[in-house]
């Protein structure tokens, strides 16, 4: 991590754009997990398709996964880092160290008592989060297959919240890479159970008793991967900690500035994710395989958000909050912008990219097995609907942990809310109206017969609304605390425009393709976009591309 600039003068230039080797680490462990994570969907797609146990698996992973954003990552952003990161920079080692034990006795506590909640629970508890499933008449009980499966999963809740109070330590103590590289093993222990019952790959479509057993053989791939996930991270988090205290103590320092903290984080984190929970519940009312849908078009929407955003964001935070307790506000803004022109260059070739090329893209990834043309075009269309707020929610993840380093976490939590609400006012009517038609499948892998349905588009759509929603209040809120822009408009739409430029010719050669297999394609067509976007970066003299050549020289170097 480069040691923060001074802060320019009025009337001078920006500082230039430096590279962060906080981010790289962070994008470099993201990018293992997520690959292995889309080995794992590539999995489910080639046994399962967009069918009902799809939808079994994501509603039983979706509630423990919310537990783990309430008490995990997001919350312990706002309301552990901050806090430990001040007494580590003000040499307050001992205190930050029964900081940090009291927080994982009562995050263990709480999470332990959850997680036995949710398998004693786990009926009701299906009634409610999947109230759609009740109606089903079909072979398939989705509603019985989700409490069997919750049951399962549910303990995974504990492993997952301390995995991320783990990541908490080690990015305070500037150690990126191994937080962000261990989900690699809750993704490899679900691909691993699949091979186990399932072998390589499906040959036709299995039996319903096969498709049961692989359906369970994942729930235990999840909570052992749960497990492995937080383990791998333990032995040095200990070690930076100064080994665990762990105490359910609230005299400890710290511990009851983070508890004032954590109510409103709790409640912002919570309406968000009421807000992916709700995609899930409204669409368990539509034709099955919709929730499949949606779970494969958000793999997809979460990497660059993770890769280009998360990254940055979380890199960013311990500084950002060492940065708002000084008298350095013109240099936090400066940071701020900075770095989100470093999460634009790659997202909006992204967001050209998912649009125009996007159902290559599926296909490439998950085009096998069950997997066939209708459910490729449905993914395509909800990715389309969701990365229309692609560029909005990377930025807003930097200005959250910008509000939550100057000590405000009320604010994006009121704005959270509002993001949720307009966004359930949307998706609802958007999802009963897209529903109501359908549109014929193009004539590809002769499924021009099967019509699709795009009900789960219309609650992809609303969520990309709420998502600048979201966006433009922040600024808004942050603004006012603040003089002068931090949002690199004219910089993004620059960006943009070569975006848009470099996908002419990557179209062209998509068009005059003979025929051949879609992976080809799509690492023809996309390799083309991707070369072609960061040449005219590089003419076009885009600070963050000298930044992004400065960084691979460097590293090659070193070989």
């Amino acid at each position: 991590m480069s040691e923060p600039s001074k802060p320019p003068e009025p009337g001078t230039a920006e500082p230039a754009v430096r590279p962060r080797g906080g981010a790289a680490l962070v994008a470099a462990g993201i990018l293992s997990s997520r690959l292995v994570g889309l080995l794992r969907n590539s999995a489910l797609a080639d046994y399962f398709g967009v069918g009902p146990h799809v939808d079994v698996l994501n509603m039983a992973l979706r509630a423990p996964n919310l537990l783990q954003n309430l008490l995990g990552e997001g919350t312990l952003s706002a309301a552990f880092i901050p806090i430990y990161s001040r007494l580590l920079h003000e040499g307050r080692r001992e205190e930050a160290g029964r900081f940090a034990g009291a927080i994982f006795g009562l995050l263990a506590a709480l999470a332990g008592t959850l997680s036995l909640l949710g398998v004693l629970l786990a009926r009701p508890l299906t009634s409610v989060l999947a109230m759609g499933f009740l109606n089903d008449r079909g072979p398939v009980d989705r509603f019985e297959l989700t409490v069997a499966a919750v049951r399962i999963i549910f303990p995974m809740t504990t492993f997952l919240v301390l995995s991320a109070w783990a990541l908490g330590v080690l990015n305070s103590h500037r150690r990126f890479f191994l937080p962000y590289f261990a989900p690699v093993f809750w993704n490899s222990a679900i691909v691993a159970a699949l091979v186990w019952v399932g072998g390589w790959g499906a040959e036709g479509k299995p039996a319903l008793d096969v498709l049961n057993r692989l359906l369970f053989a994942a729930c235990w791939g999840a909570l052992i991967g749960g497990l492995l996930q937080f383990l791998v991270q333990l032995p040095l988090a200990l070690k930076m900690a100064g080994g665990l205290r762990p105490s359910l103590s609230l005299k400890a320092p710290g511990v009851r500035e983070a508890l004032s903290a954590f109510g409103p984080v709790l409640a912002g984190r919570g309406v968000v994710q009421l807000a992916g929970y709700l995609d899930y519940f409204l669409a368990g009312f539509l034709a099955a395989g919709a929730i499949g849908a949606l779970g494969y078009a958000q793999v997809l929407y979460m990497l660059p958000i993770s890769l280009f955003g998360m990254s940055v964001a979380a890199s960013e935070l311990p500084e950002l909050a060492r940065l708002g307790r000084s008298d350095a506000g013109g240099l936090l803004l400066a940071r701020v912008r900075r770095s989100l022109r470093q999460m634009a260059f790659l997202n909006v070739p992204t967001f050209v990219g998912y649009l125009a090329f996007g159902y290559l893209l599926v296909g490439a990834l998950f085009r096998r097995g069950n997997f066939g043309a209708r459910d490729n075009w449905v993914v395509y269309l909800v990715l389309g609907g969701y990365t229309l707020g692609l560029l909005a929610t990377t930025s807003s993840r930097l200005l959250q942990n910008t509000f939550y380093a100057l000590g405000e976490s009320r604010t994006p939590a009121r704005i959270a809310t509002l993001r949720v609400a307009v966004s359930a006012v949307l998706g609802l009517p958007l999802m009963l109206l897209l529903d109501r038609y359908a549109v014929p499948v193009p004539a590809t892998g002769g499924e021009a017969g099967n019509p699709l349905f795009l009900g789960a588009m219309g609650l992809a759509l609303a969520s990309g609304v709420g998502a600048w929603l979201e966006l433009l209040l922040l600024r808004r809120a942050l603004a006012a605390r603040a003089s002068g822009g931090f949002l690199p408009v004219p910089e993004t739409a620059r960006m943009m425009g070569l975006a848009a430029l470099a996908a002419l010719p990557a179209a062209l050669l998509w068009r005059f393709l003979p025929a051949m297999p879609v992976t080809v394609q799509a690492l023809l067509v996309i390799g083309a976009y991707g070369t072609a976007y960061l040449v005219l970066a590089k003419l076009a003299g885009l600070e963050e591309m000298e930044a992004f050549v400065g960084v691979l020289r460097r590293r090659l170097g070193r070989r």
